[in-house]
């Protein structure tokens, strides 16, 4: 069989690329390692309740056309993303805002709340912070720092916050409103049914085959030849590491089901913000779709050190793996008929709306 496209990678990018490219009468096939498509936005029901498998996935936007495009595949519901963080025996609100810092002072306006911010910073006198601590505090003072990114911070990194370098922190937002809305973005919501149809609806009539990796494929007689290759997989594994190993941070994940609980702890995601709590966050699934279910399930999510085999989620854009990047990318584009994308293929964080419109750039770029 003869294929436009053999795509690696049944995930969000994998497969809006191949959506658009079998609009424009071309044939692909895709394959990906893991036995389900939708990457790491897959969704599957444990209690009649749609369980986000690899964390919390709120699709969130300010891009018109992103929303609309999206919206063909699946009705979303109105849900807004309003975290709490829980340090100690004590509650906040995230992001930091009014009702936070009415909690951490007991002030009531902007004005007694940036004041408090304000001398705060003052005190410490850091005038070049060196480190993430230091620009932490530059930024938000001791008690914000303290109580609710210390803490949270280094069980991500799994490193001392003294020890991470400033730049990771560019700015961190403060919100002088009682607004419990993390995002700003004016589109925001969850798939009606879960992440997972929307995936499937993209693959529509398309091939896919699943519990392959691309070594595997590889090794494999094959009677498939393909013009062009959409490799969405680590590019430092497809270069077979020559230059080096880029590093990421993983995350492992404890789903528990308590059938017997009908709400376990009152919203969708709960922050754990002290380091001696192995876990990151917890977050109770039925919340995303306001679920009325008699029972629940929740998943405890832990920061853990990636090493290669294991699953990478998050690229740690430090200087030097920056460079490392930028050399295989000069591999890459060195390499004839072949095309990187998506989270891993391009070594950085992405957010699902900006997933979908890099690969819809691809796709135009091809056509």
């Amino acid at each position: 069989m003869h294929y436009d496209y053999l795509i690696v990678g049944a995930g969000l990018f994998g497969s809006v690329f191949a959506f658009e490219m079998k609009k424009r009468g071309k044939r692909c096939y895709i394959i990906d390692k893991r036995k389900h498509s939708a990457g790491n936005i897959y969704t599957k029901e444990q209690l009649g309740i749609q369980v986000h498998c690899y964390g919390a996935h709120i699709f969130h936007t300010s891009d018109k056309m992103i929303w609309d495009y999206i919206g063909q595949f699946a009705e979303f519901n109105h849900y807004i993303n309003s975290p709490v963080a829980v340090y100690r025996d004590e509650l906040y609100n995230l992001p930091f805002n009014m009702n936070t810092f009415s909690r951490l002072w007991n002030v009531r306006t902007p004005k007694e709340a940036k004041e408090k911010i304000a001398g705060q910073i003052s005190d410490l006198s850091i005038k070049e912070p060196e480190n993430l601590e230091e620009q932490a505090l530059s930024l938000v003072g001791r008690d914000v720092y303290e109580k609710l990114i210390k803490g949270y911070t280094e069980k991500q990194w799994g490193r001392d916050c003294r020890e991470l370098p400033a730049f990771l922190i560019k700015r961190l937002p403060l919100r002088f409103t009682y607004d419990n809305n993390y995002f700003n973005d004016p589109y925001q919501g969850i798939p009606v049914g879960g992440y997972t149809r929307i995936i499937e609806k993209l693959l529509d009539g398309i091939e896919v085959r699943t519990g392959i990796s691309w070594q595997e494929f590889l090794r494999e007689e094959q009677d498939i030849s393909y013009d062009k290759l959409l490799y969405t997989g680590m590019i430092d594994e497809y270069f077979d590491y020559r230059l080096g190993a880029l590093e990421y941070r993983s995350l492992r994940f404890e789903t528990q089901e308590l059938p017997d609980e009908e709400n376990y702890q009152g919203n969708a995601v709960v922050n754990y913000t002290e380091r001696e709590v192995p876990y990151t966050r917890i977050i109770e699934h039925k919340h995303f779709e306001f679920g009325k279910q008699a029972g629940t399930v929740i998943t405890k999510e832990y920061p853990a050190e990636w090493n290669p085999g294991e699953e990478p989620y998050y690229p740690i854009n430090d200087e030097k793996n920056n460079r490392l990047y930028e050399a295989y990318r000069g591999l890459a584009e060195r390499e004839k008929n072949v095309l990187f994308g998506g989270r891993l293929g391009m070594y950085r964080y992405y957010d699902m709306d900006k997933t979908i419109k890099a690969a819809l750039k691809m796709a135009q770029r091809e056509a």
